[in-house]
């Protein structure tokens, strides 16, 4: 039996969440948690999901959108099933849905001989993650797609951030889970109470996003780590951040790393941390002391890839 198979990585966002709604710039890397998708055949479109250690599956609504957008461009018949497993944590921040629209995109294109390189498989993507958050940016497919280190802006083609060497980042999980929609909302109306604050403040966010970008590509840690607090604070400033997100940056700072920053949409999910080489793996157990679920993750992380089976 013909069995497709795909896996997208996670993605982190480093600088520039909210704000690249706005067309600011955001930089994110892919991690190496994945989604994978696998296609069979069946008599109808069917959508079987699970999720690997107890991190919430995805859903399957979003899955049918890309699929039957799919069968409708490329002219052929949704009778098959996909299955789906992921080692994303739901409503963490990473990219969940992005993560599993692409990896799905890419399965289901294997399946049916049909050639679609990163961007197209973004594009994709993108229905599932309007289903999911109505108006995305388009960052979080761009990333799972591409993979490695990406700056993005609204409405302009994806630039690659060449790592010329590993980088090692942080990722901890506070265990809230969070509503994308309800953040986007919060910040929403402060952008319509205050429009040149506002403005002002994407304005600096982006620059801070060239500037991380150039950071992290020449491995300057330390100066990235402050440009994740001054995003952070900014975040924090807009109401995105929370007590127990805060809490978890105060901790990394306290055990030696250079910053900090929740990533994502924020009100829960994860942070991000920068440190010095070699205690990354002591601040990893430190968090995970204080009941925290942390990984060490190593970029840059290929992006999206899929190959058929017999």
């Amino acid at each position: 039996m013909k069995r497709a198979v795909a896996e997208a990585p996670a993605k982190a966002i480093v600088t520039g969440e909210h704000f690249v709604v706005d067309g600011s710039w955001a930089l994110a890397v892919a991690l190496p948690r994945k989604v994978r998708a696998e296609v069979t055949e069946a008599d109808e479109l069917r959508v079987d999901s699970e999720a690997g250690g107890g991190s919430g599956s995805p859903r399957p609504g979003p899955v049918l959108e890309v699929v039957r957008a799919m069968s409708s461009e490329f002219s052929f018949a949704p009778s098959f099933r996909v299955s789906i497993r992921s080692q994303v944590p739901a409503g963490s921040g990473l990219g969940s849905s992005a993560a599993t629209s692409v990896a799905v995109a890419a399965a289901v294109a294997r399946y049916n001989s049909v050639d679609l390189g990163a961007s197209e498989l973004a594009r994709m993507s993108m229905v599932g993650e309007k289903r999911v958050h109505r108006t995305p940016s388009g960052v979080d497919s761009a990333v799972c797609a591409a993979g490695g280190a990406v700056l993005f802006r609204r409405g302009a083609e994806p630039r690659t951030v060449h790592l010329p060497g590993a980088r090692s980042l942080v990722i901890a999980f506070s265990g809230q889970r969070r509503a994308t929609r309800r953040q986007i909302s919060k910040v929403s109306r402060l952008r319509d109470a205050f429009p040149h604050m506002f403005e002002g403040l994407a304005a600096a966010v982006g620059a801070m996003s060239l500037e991380a970008s150039e950071r992290l590509a020449s491995g300057d840690m330390e100066t990235l780590g402050r440009i994740l607090n001054l995003n952070h604070a900014v975040l924090s400033s807009i109401g995105v951040s929370n007590q127990r997100l805060d809490s978890m940056v105060d901790a990394s700072l306290s055990m030696g790393a250079f910053g900090a920053k929740l990533t994502g949409a924020g009100g829960g999910g994860c942070i991000l941390v920068a440190a010095p080489e070699g205690k990354e793996k002591s601040i990893v157990s430190g968090l995970r002391g204080r009941g925290f679920e942390a990984f060490l993750a190593e970029i840059p992380v290929e992006g999206v890839k899929s190959w058929l089976e017999s």
